[in-house]
């Protein structure tokens, strides 16, 4: 006779292989609010979106009407009366060799400094974010505090050394001035995000035997497309839409066209024919320009995910 008695041992199951409960389903109440709640901010979104292109729109409908329909009557009048609607203010505006001369100025003016800008900033941000060296911390500091420098502060020291130099009121000034102010920024967001790169991808090209050079040039490059990209469009745009710099540095033969267009607006109801087209035109290039570098954006963002 056995002296032990006789236990049921329970059947033990391995971790993990037990189906995971589900979790219990909300209330119809709870569904409801839910459901409305993303048609209230749809709704709300599309409401901010509609509200802000309001202008825009009255901008486009008013380049597009005759003066003496923009004297008589508001823009919104053509939502009824489209038979308004002509080209002949987009015509007169090509015909004009003033604004078609201040469009190319303002092409030789954003391309140079959205161009420096975006090579100066790469190549200067790559050292501070990989590179030890004394003082890098101090550099870092310094283009944070240049970052917070206004323009309206170095406007007149600089007019003072252009003058000296004899290139004042030219598009170069304009253009060296565009890439002072732009650099700090440039190089400080570059920085940052040269910085985010995995250290075991730089490790690893240096154990390859890659130089610097090489590194920056088939690393982090390539890796930093979508930064260079934003860059650019920033750069771009702001150069493009400067007025105060161009008022201070350009001379009648070499303005923009913000600074042709804020002289039309001295009589703004007898010219509305030109600003209102001109300024329509002078929206829509850095609005091409972003939607242009947005799908570079996206490609730029899809090629890294896989590399």
């Amino acid at each position: 006779m056995s002296i032990f008695a006789p236990v049921d041992v329970p059947e033990l199951q391995p971790a993990g292989t037990e189906p995971p409960s589900a979790p219990p389903r909300p209330a119809p109440a709870v569904r409801a609010a839910r459901r409305l709640g993303r048609s209230a901010a749809q709704v709300a979104v599309l409401a901010i979106g509609l509200w802000w292109l309001v202008p825009t729109l009255g901008l486009a409908l008013t380049s597009l009407r005759s003066p003496a329909d923009n004297s008589d009557t508001g823009w919104w009048t053509v939502l009824r009366e489209p038979a308004q609607l002509t080209l002949r203010n987009y015509q007169n505006l090509l015909a004009d060799g003033r604004i078609t001369h201040a469009m190319w100025n303002t092409v030789l003016i954003s391309l140079p400094a959205t161009v420096l800008v975006v090579a100066i900033g790469a190549a200067a941000a790559y050292p501070l974010a990989w590179l030890e060296f004394r003082g890098r911390q101090a550099v870092t500091a310094a283009l944070v505090a240049l970052i917070a420098v206004p323009v309206q502060v170095a406007i007149l020291p600089d007019a003072r050394v252009f003058r000296l130099l004899g290139v004042s009121g030219t598009i170069p000034a304009m253009v060296a001035f565009h890439v002072a102010f732009g650099l700090p920024f440039a190089i400080f967001l570059l920085r940052n995000f040269y910085a985010a790169i995995p250290a075991d991808l730089i490790e690893a090209a240096r154990m390859d035997g890659g130089g610097e050079f090489a590194i920056f040039r088939r690393v982090v490059l390539p890796l930093g497309a979508p930064a260079l990209a934003s860059l650019a469009v920033f750069q771009f745009v702001w150069v493009w839409n400067d007025l105060v710099v161009a008022l201070v540095f350009a001379h009648s033969d070499h303005a923009p066209i913000t600074a042709v267009l804020q002289e039309q607006m001295r009589s703004f109801p007898s010219n509305i024919d030109v600003v209102a087209p001109g300024a329509f035109v002078s929206m829509a290039v850095p609005l091409l320009v972003f939607f242009l570098f947005q799908r570079f954006f996206l490609q730029s963002m899809l090629a890294g995910s896989v590399r």
